[in-house]
């Protein structure tokens, strides 16, 4: 079994991947965390990473073979902003899930999560979806904006984490049974 969780930043990806890791007792493996390692490694902020993602295409392409890997694997859940497009492209059998929520829902969770101010966050969030698409688009011909490839897409703005988990444990078991979903 494999279950992406994508969407932008401050969608509640990680909480619900988290939340679906733990009650599937399934690893959790994000390409967030992927990428903020490497910008650690490298000694750069995460906008002055991004900035080089879009000049040097070889940060994604390892990026993305390292959650590729993870999709052939299965057994995981898969969040990123691109693990949908990936398990699509590895073809594998996968429930794709697309978390939405407003600009304004993001930016003040984004805020409450680094302590900064929502309007800066917004900025900052519509900078890196700018960026993000840029890169996906240049790389990969894909359109960040198209939520067609999703199995499921769920608004998060009136709805909780485990509300939104319940609704993919249900579709996730529609999909591949319920003895391959045991929570």
């Amino acid at each position: 079994m494999l279950i992406t969780i994508s969407g932008l930043p401050g969608s509640g990806k990680t909480t619900v991947a988290r939340l679906l890791s733990n009650r599937l007792h399934i690893p959790h493996v994000y390409a967030g965390d992927i990428f903020r390692q490497e910008a650690n490694a490298r000694g750069l902020t995460l906008a002055e990473f991004n900035a080089l993602a879009e000049r040097d295409h070889s940060i994604d392409r390892t990026l993305d073979d390292k959650m590729a890997e993870a999709a052939r694997r299965g057994g995981v859940i898969l969040e990123g902003r691109l693990a949908g497009f990936v398990a699509l492209q590895e073809a594998v059998d996968a429930l794709k899930v697309w978390l939405t929520a407003s600009d304004a829902v993001r930016a003040q969770r984004v805020s409450q999560r680094e302590g900064h101010d929502s309007a800066t966050v917004l900025q900052q969030n519509m900078a890196r979806q700018r960026s993000d698409a840029k890169r996906y688009r240049e790389i990969y011909g894909f359109d960040l904006n198209d939520v067609t490839l999703y199995d499921l897409v769920l608004n998060t703005d009136h709805q909780g984490p485990e509300e939104l988990a319940a609704q993919i444990l249900t579709r996730a078991k529609e999909r591949f049974g319920p003895a391959a979903v045991r929570t």
